[in-house]
């Protein structure tokens, strides 16, 4: 699991480079093969999961994960003690919301201490029959995986696998007793064991207790040398056995230092595990809630979230990737998409951490509708630690002749910690892709009747456009931006709408952020579908990661467009700011201010909750019109809780009652922001009255909500 740790829920892990052996500067580029014409089968997306990555809901929010395509997420028990938040059954609306698939139950996290404390079998039944019991009257049982133990080998069954496998049917019967339609994985071993993992799987096969799911750990530096060693063994076990082949999920994956938050390093995994089709979950060796370390303060992302976000939006089929060496540092995967007429790369790690490398990638096998010219633009992004990333930057960008179906795409400089992409279309590219901050919409992720078709159309950025909104409700052109603070934004839409049959000269689209509907947009026509027009749109955005999507939405033909790009820009606009310690509020029972240089102004208010009397009320909060708001709340929270001693930082998130003018209150939860002088903003929604509100913060649990330092209020249109 994980491993003994004397982390500070304050202190950044440091990155060490890897064991792996060092590239000589000297050396002769390395190669990176790409085979277009080898598919290797469907996307699984697999890699994509996290052991104790969500904390509550809201943690991470709902658009960060979603733009990754989560697919596996192993979380606390129900009630469990181990640590104070990442309850599976409290999280599974948010991750299922979000698309993920299976929500794995450490059924031992039941237990407060690690290793867990060793009460007896009998003990350990009686939980398993209460968790049991909730998960069967769960709305979404059909999506939980039940882990019964958690590294045997080393925690209740060191040296004792006899006694393991006995209490394995054990627990395997009693929750089948009670859910007979149980997903139960096992035996979820700390590393791989061949010689263990045989005897565990005779055992259930002859016992009639065989695993839904197989899972182990890959947790230490073998798995960069060993992965494909490994997975081919435990396939040779399963045929040798006559067992029909599990499915397989890693479902703590990544070392103590130096593999969370690193693209160049996390690249090796996403690579393997998506070549093997196994489904893996990063290692819990930090704090939660943060998406093992994808994600830092609130909502923003670090480098290592922009390599999942470019796997996540691979479309098509996977093809072979040949790397310099099978065990070494440099790893990629590849997707083709012949709907698309587009290839991706993902690739990097090569080692030192420090310095840079040289590497020649060769795509071969390029299919005629590519063209016998590509155009292929490749994208960087470097590791920030827990620092927010600005993005992806442009490596390089230019046209290649293919002789005999291949190119080569040669690339100097390339940083170890970091990850690259490689975008290959046909050479229709109008204007290179330079502005960090605009965003092509034939690179998108793209919804219902929305496609790419590369044909003759001119005038357009990039190296084409969307299209496919004549005569469709379902076409849309999914975003995802990058904003440094919250704030206003100029969001800038490139379109074209030519004549067509039955739709009117002004056309609109509707625009969505992160998920919820923001306005219909009013799009003037165009003289023909090769003259491009420009239309913003003032936006608020939160800091970090925003989802920005352009829909067809009309029964009739009035959202009939090509989308050619969106621009973000930074805008003024009207912010209201309202200090928490002002004596225009009300403080009621113990809630006061205190002193806090680090706060705005050197004041906050605390002591929020602990009891329903304890709250404070922002008055008149003035809006000029009724309707939803945005509200930033700035705020502090570093309260660590209990849970298990010697490794992780038990940090808690703290949670708000928020009602507006006496009305239902709305929980929502903060992100602890590890210390009690780090102030952090989130964005809560609001619907006010047009003239004064009332707002008010409260917790009538026994926890308290978090220091708040001010909200600031804003529309979500400026």
């Amino acid at each position: 699991m994980r491993r003994s740790s004397a982390l500070s829920a304050a202190v950044a892990v440091a990155i060490v480079s890897s064991v792996l052996p060092a590239t000589p500067s000297e050396a002769a580029p390395s190669q990176l093969v790409v085979d277009l014409a080898t598919q290797t089968g469907p996307l699984r997306y697999g890699a994509t999961g996290f052991l104790y990555g969500l904390g509550d809901e809201g943690i991470p929010n709902e658009t960060m994960l979603a733009a990754l395509k989560p697919q596996v997420t192993a979380q606390k028990a129900p009630d469990g003690l181990q640590h104070p938040n990442g309850d599976a059954l409290k999280v599974a609306p948010m991750f299922k919301r979000a698309g993920g698939r299976d929500i794995q139950i450490y059924m031992q996290d039941i237990y407060k201490q690690w290793p867990y404390e060793n009460l007896g079998i009998n003990d350990y039944l009686a939980k398993v029959d209460t968790m049991t019991r909730k998960v069967v009257a769960d709305p979404h049982r059909t999506s939980y995986v039940y882990v019964p133990f958690n590294e045997p080998d080393q925690i209740w069954y060191a040296g004792n696998l006899t006694g393991f496998l006995n209490d394995y049917r054990t627990v395997y019967r009693r929750i089948r007793s009670i859910d007979p339609g149980a997903r139960i994985a096992g035996p979820n071993f700390a590393s791989y064991r061949s010689a263990d993992l045989r005897a565990f799987l005779q055992f259930a096969r002859d016992n009639n207790v065989l695993p839904d799911v197989m899972t182990w750990h890959e947790l230490g530096d073998d798995f960069f040398t060993s992965w494909q060693q490994h997975y081919a063994d435990y396939r040779a076990i399963e045929t040798s056995l006559g067992v029909s082949p599990r499915p397989i999920t890693i479902n703590e994956y990544g070392r103590f230092s130096g593999d969370l938050g690193v693209p160049g390093n996390l690249v090796q995994f996403v690579a393997k595990f998506e070549n093997s089709k196994v489904d893996g979950c990063l290692a819990y060796w930090t704090t939660a809630g943060g998406l093992n370390d994808l994600v830092t303060r609130n909502n923003q992302a670090t480098g290592g979230w922009w390599l999942y976000k470019w796997y996540g939006e691979l479309t098509g089929t996977t093809v072979a990737v040949t790397p310099p060496a099978p065990g070494g540092s440099l790893q990629g995967l590849a997707a083709l998409d012949p709907a698309k007429k587009q290839a991706r790369v993902i690739f990097g790690g090569n080692n030192p951490a420090s310095g840079t490398y040289d590497t020649n990638v060769v795509v071969k096998g390029i299919p005629s509708y590519l063209g016998t010219t590509v155009h292929a633009t490749v994208w960087g992004v470097d590791s920030t630690g827990l620092n927010p990333s600005p993005g992806p930057y442009r490596v390089s960008e230019g046209d290649f002749t293919a002789s005999g179906g291949q190119i080569t795409i040669p690339l100097t400089g390339l940083k170890g910690t970091s990850a690259y992409h490689v975008i290959v279309t046909p050479d229709k590219d109008r204007s290179p892709a330079t502005s960090a901050q605009r965003y092509e919409a034939e690179y998108a992720a793209l919804g219902g009747s929305a496609r790419v078709t590369y044909g003759s159309n001119t005038g357009y950025s990039g190296t084409h456009f969307s299209e496919g909104y004549g005569a469709s409700t379902t076409a849309s052109t999914k975003f995802v931006v990058t904003a440094p603070d919250d704030g206003y934004y100029e969001v800038a839409l490139r379109y074209s709408a030519g004549p067509y049959s039955g739709a009117p000269a002004t056309r609109s689209v509707r625009m969505r952020l992160n998920g919820s509907d923001l306005t219909d947009v009013a799009l003037p026509g165009t003289a023909d579908w090769n003259t491009w027009n420009t239309v913003t749109t003032k936006v608020f955005l939160t800091a970090g990661i925003n989802r920005i999507d352009v829909d067809a939405y009309a029964a009739d033909d009035r959202d009939a467009v090509n989308i050619d790009y969106l621009e973000v820009s930074a805008a003024t606009g009207t912010i209201t700011s309202y200090q928490a310690e002002s004596p225009a509020n009300t403080l009621s029972g113990a809630a006061r201010a205190g002193s806090n240089p680090a706060a705005s102004g050197g004041a906050y208010v605390g002591y929020i909750g602990a009891g329903a009397a304890n709250t404070l009320r922002f008055n008149n909060v003035t809006v000029p019109a009724a309707g939803r708001y945005r509200m930033v709340v700035t705020y502090a929270n570093g309260e660590l809780g209990e849970g298990a001693t010697n490794y992780n930082s038990n940090i808690v998130d703290r949670y708000a009652d928020i009602s507006v003018n006496g009305g239902p209150a709305a929980r929502h939860y903060f992100r602890n922001t590890l210390g009690w002088s780090n102030f952090r903003t989130t964005v809560v929604d609001v619907v006010l009255a047009a003239g004064a509100n009332a707002i008010t913060f409260g917790n009538a649990s026994a926890g308290y909500a978090p220091d708040i330092d001010l909200i600031q209020i804003a529309a979500p249109l400026g």
